[in-house]
C-alpha cells in the first residue's frame, strides 16, 4: 500500500505530532508499505530517514503526491497540504491530536473552518475518547504511541527516589500544584524527594516557593533534559506526577514514565486517564489536596503498587508504536480494499 503521510511539522522540529509521525512512518515501512511524507518544516541537510520526505511542497508537488498514493494519512489537520484531495478523492484518514476550539471553548473562524473540513475526511481518528467527544462523535479512537526504543526500564537501577515531574514550567503543566502537594507529603514523610525536569517562565517562582516551604534539601531542579538523560532520571524514580491544569488531549509523558518503571499519578482532565489506564492513579484536576491523597495512598500501600505495576505491561503493549501503527493500517486497508 502506498501511504502519503501529511505532517505539518516534522523533524528537526521537536514535539508530540513530530515524534508520532516519525514513529508511525517507520512502522508503516517495517510492515511492508511505501511511505512518502509531506511537511512544511524545512531542512537543508541530508535526510536521515528510509522513506521519502518532501518538504514545503508546492501545489503541483502536492497533487502529484496525492495521485501517487493509495491512502492519505493526515496526522492532525494540515489544510494547506490536504485541500487538493477535495477534487482528487483519495481515501483521507485524518488523525485529530488536539482540541478544535480555543481554551475558552468558543470556536473562532479558523476552528469553524477546521470543524467543517474534518467532515470531508473518509475517516476521523481521535487520539483519545476525550478528544472524540470534544470534536466529532463519529470519529474512531486510536490512542497515541510512545517510543519503546528509547523509553524502557533500566534493570541496573535498584535504589529509587520518590517523585518526579516532567514538563515545561508553565502554568498549564501544573508544576506549582505538584510542589504544593509535595509540601503536604513531605511534612509527613521525612526524607522524601521531588525532582523537577524542565524549564520555563515559572522556574524562578517555583524556586522561590521551594525556599518559602523550606524544601531546599528535598526538591531538585534538573533543568531541561532530552533523550537518554530523561530516561535515566525517570528510571531513578518511583512515581511520575502529571498534574496538568490543561485538559491534555492524550498525554504521552505518562506512558514514557510508565515505560521507565514509574507509577503515574495524573490529573483527570482530557485523555490522561486513558493514557495510564489501570496502571496509574487519577486525581481531580487543580486539586492539590486530592493529589496529596493519591500520593500518600500509593506510597503507603504495597499491594496497590503491585496492582498498578502488573497492569503496566498490557497498557504499554497497546500503546507501542507497532501496535498503534497496525491499528492505523487496519483502517487504511479497509478503504484501500474497498476502492479496489
Amino acid at each position: 500500500m502506498k501511504i502519503l503521510l501529511l505532517s505539518h511539522s516534522f523533524y528537526p522540529a521537536i514535539g508530540g505530532i513530530e515524534s508520532i509521525s516519525e514513529m508511525l512512518a517507520e512502522e508503516f515501512i517495517a510492515a511492508g508499505h511505501e511511505v512518502h511524507l509531506l511537511t512544511r518544516t524545512k531542512f537543508d541537510q541530508q535526510e536521515i530517514f528510509s522513506y521519502q520526505i518532501i518538504r514545503d511542497p508546492g501545489f503541483f508537488t502536492i497533487v502529484k503526491s496525492i495521485l501517487w498514493c493509495d491512502v492519505i494519512f493526515e496526522n492532525n489537520l494540515s489544510l494547506r497540504m490536504s485541500w487538493p484531495n477535495v477534487f482528487l478523492r483519495k481515501p483521507l484518514i485524518t488523525g485529530i491530536q488536539t482540541w478544535i476550539a480555543d481554551n475558552k471553548g468558543k470556536a473562532k473562524l479558523l476552528n469553524m473552518m477546521k470543524k467543517f473540513w474534518i467532515r470531508t475526511s473518509t475517516v476521523l481518528v481521535a487520539c483519545s475518547e476525550a478528544v472524540r467527544k470534544g470534536t466529532y462523535d463519529r470519529a474512531i479512537v486510536i490512542g497515541n504511541p510512545y517510543n519503546e526504543k528509547i523509553f524502557k526500564k533500566d534493570p541496573s537501577v535498584t535504589v529509587k527516589k520518590d517523585f518526579v515531574f516532567l514538563g515545561r514550567l508553565v502554568s498549564d503543566k501544573g508544576a506549582g500544584l505538584a510542589l504544593e502537594a509535595f509540601k503536604y507529603f513531605a511534612a509527613e514523610h521525612k526524607g522524601s524527594s521531588l525532582t523537577i525536569i524542565g524549564s520555563g517562565p515559572e522556574q524562578e517562582g517555583l524556586e522561590a516557593k521551594v525556599k518559602l516551604y523550606g524544601l531546599e534539601q528535598l526538591v531538585v531542579f534538573a533543568g531541561a533534559l532530552r533523550g537518554q538523560q530523561i530516561v535515566d532520571i525517570l528510571n531513578r524514580h518511583t512515581y511520575l506526577l502529571v498534574p496538568s491544569m490543561w485538559r491534555e488531549p492524550f498525554g504521552i509523558v505518562a506512558l514514557e514514565g510508565l515505560a521507565c518503571g514509574c507509577i503515574p499519578i495524573v490529573s483527570d482532565g482530557g485523555g490522561l486517564p486513558e493514557a495510564v489506564g489501570e496502571a496509574g492513579l487519577v486525581f481531580k484536576r487543580g486539586d492539590a489536596d486530592d493529589l496529596y491523597r493519591q500520593m500518600s495512598a500509593v506510597y503507603a500501600d504495597p499491594k496497590l503498587r503491585l496492582k498498578l505495576e502488573q497492569a503496566s505491561d498490557e497498557q504499554l503493549r497497546r500503546h507501542s508504536s507497532r501496535y498503534v501503527a497496525q491499528d492505523y493500517i487496519n483502517v487504511f486497508e479497509k478503504f484501500f480494499k474497498y476502492r479496489r
